[in-house]
């Protein structure tokens, strides 16, 4: 499973499909959680608050081949607050959709008054909430986590989702956690870091 997929299950580890943050924190999440795989597939880097495309060549997934086109057709823009900000507006249902398509996940309407709102409610319930104690179990065992798993673990503590991933977990856990993220590649590092500052940011302006 890629790492907004997982970001996305961990965000939403709930029969009903409630996110565990406020909107602009999920949008946030997702949204690194899409840029890192471009990362992670070679064909970004993130360097001094930019996003630099490296190799033009479509990823195998289809929303990531999505993004990285959207990356290459606006040139004059590189910031990574921007992409953060940009992809974040259609996180929920890009990655929703990617889940559903995946059979993980579920679509559900439903209308109140004027409005139909759109959900994704989990197919299997265990295999919604695998990806939360997936991580949990990483950070108890002695062996550093693989890149993309520690990324993942950056995203969880930079949104503040942590407490869903170590609700259970001692107090070594919680340490582990505390050294992933300046253990990671300096690209996905500065855009854990950028994703951290993003929400902060969408705090103090009261999230919009």
């Amino acid at each position: 499973m890629l790492i907004a997929d997982e970001f996305f299950l961990v965000a939403h580890n709930d029969s009903r499909g409630k996110a565990k943050l406020h909107p602009a924190a999920t949008g946030l999440g997702l949204a690194a959680g899409l840029l890192g795989e471009l990362v992670l597939f070679g064909r970004i880097t993130v360097s001094a608050g930019l996003v630099t495309v490296l190799d033009r060549r479509p990823p195998a997934d289809a929303l990531a081949h999505t993004v990285l086109d959207q990356l290459i057709g606006e040139p004059q823009h590189q910031a990574v607050r921007t992409w953060l900000s940009f992809l974040a507006q259609t996180g929920v249902s890009s990655v929703g959709e990617r889940l559903a398509r995946a059979g993980v996940l579920r679509r559900q309407e439903s209308r109140r008054l004027l409005r139909t709102s759109l959900s994704y409610v989990p197919v299997d319930l265990n295999a919604a909430a695998w990806p939360a104690t997936r991580l949990r179990t990483l950070l108890e065992r002695p062996e550093p986590p693989s890149v993309p798993d520690a990324l993942l673990l950056g995203l969880v503590a930079a949104t503040g989702l942590t407490r869903e991933v170590l609700w259970s977990a001692g107090p070594l856990a919680h340490h582990r956690l505390g050294v992933v993220v300046p253990a990671l590649p300096a690209p996905l590092k500065e855009l854990v870091g950028h994703t951290e500052a993003a929400v902060g940011a969408a705090v103090l302006r009261g999230f919009p």
